[in-house]
């Protein structure tokens, strides 16, 4: 298969500079049109707004400076060559739906570590999804709620200016549709509490944990849920008893939360459907054209892997053509092992040692 082209010009930092200016005056366009000019924007809801753009610009500066890494850039295009494929893109649009299916919906490839890690990533995941899709149209100003003119027992929803539907006080739909945030808020705690109980007794990720990188997404996804529940718990239970404070609270922790989205773990969630195509790659290597070690004559891997590999080297300064005009990764890893403990025993007796005897000299 042809190697993909993609020339890299430029600073890396100037590029992912104008990416990141992209992507973010592409949100306020998005919450300029999508609120009618700003008509259905709510001016209290301007600093969750702000965030959002702030976090849009480091999101596109990182997922820019992420692609401009040669491995990474190797997998997006090559991704992207193979699902684009005339002959095959029918079956790679299925193929999609069901990888889709078993790693974004299901997420069982986290099941395959641990029952208890999968039930904390699923709740975490979607508690957060579920969240976000409301909180972001209702703070960008496209989707907003009214009651009805002759009956203030109805609502009516409008999205982007237009009306899609309306209930009634006191419904299921309602109850559901104003309570959907605290919905969220209770999966969040429960993936939060099955994650530090797994970090707090596995010692295996313990030994590996970060305070910046493992604990503190945890801390921020718990203290936007619970001060989003005080809310509830206020306006229901206490009349209203220190509503301001806790909305300021919460408005702190999510305002925060968003700033530190692009630069910590959380960014994961960007990179992780990228990291579909992966799965196509993998597909097309097995079914392609298989790579025989130039030792031995064994196939041990794709033969596209093993020529997008030697780009990827080169591109980055690794040298590994050897004298005869073969290349190190034409060699198997079996091969290559065996290789080293030859040269490892040439190099003993070249100094005058036996290698059988562990140090006897000659």
């Amino acid at each position: 298969m042809r190697q993909p082209e993609f020339p890299v010009r430029g600073s890396d930092t100037a590029h992912a500079f104008g990416w990141g200016l992209l992507v973010a005056s592409a949100l306020i366009a998005a919450i300029s049109v999508g609120s009618r000019g700003l008509k259905d924007f709510d001016p209290a809801l301007v600093s969750y707004a702000g965030a959002s753009v702030f976090a849009a610009f480091g999101i596109g500066y990182r997922y820019s400076m992420w692609l401009r890494r040669p491995p990474t850039r190797m997998y997006w295009y090559r991704g992207w060559q193979l699902f684009m494929k005339p002959q095959h893109l029918l079956g790679n649009i299925m193929h999609l739906a069901s990888i889709f299916w078993n790693n974004i919906f299901l997420q069982r490839f986290i099941e395959k570590r641990s029952r208890m890690r999968w039930t904390a990533h699923w709740f975490l995941a979607w508690g957060c999804l579920l969240a976000a899709a409301v909180t972001f149209p209702l703070s960008f100003g496209w989707v907003r709620f009214e009651t009805a003119r002759d009956n203030q027992e109805i609502y009516s929803a409008f999205m982007f200016g237009i009306p899609v539907g309306s209930f009634r006080l006191g419904t299921v739909v309602a109850e559901l549709t104003f309570n959907i945030l605290d919905i969220a808020a209770v999966m969040v705690l429960i993936g939060v509490f099955f994650a530090f109980w797994r970090r707090g007794r596995d010692r295996d990720a313990r030994s590996v944990q970060q305070f910046s990188n493992d604990l503190m997404p945890l801390i921020l996804l718990f203290a936007i849920s619970i001060t989003g529940l005080f809310l509830t718990a206020s306006t229901h239970l206490m009349h209203g008893l220190h509503y301001v404070f806790l909305s300021q609270l919460h408005a702190i922790t999510v305002i925060f939360t968003l700033l530190y989205l692009p630069f910590g773990k959380f960014f994961h969630i960007f990179q992780r459907p990228a990291q579909l195509g992966v799965d196509f790659y993998k597909k097309a290597g097995a079914e392609g054209e298989q790579a025989f070690c130039a030792r031995c004559g064994e196939a041990y891997g794709s033969r596209m892997q093993m020529e997008d590999l030697k780009a990827v080297q080169a591109e980055i300064g690794i040298r590994y053509q050897m004298a005869d005009g073969t290349h190190y990764q034409d060699v198997c890893p079996p091969c290559r092992r065996k290789n080293l403990a030859l040269a490892q025993d040439g190099l003993w007796k070249a100094h005058g040692m036996d290698v059988r005897g562990m140090g006897k000299e000659l």
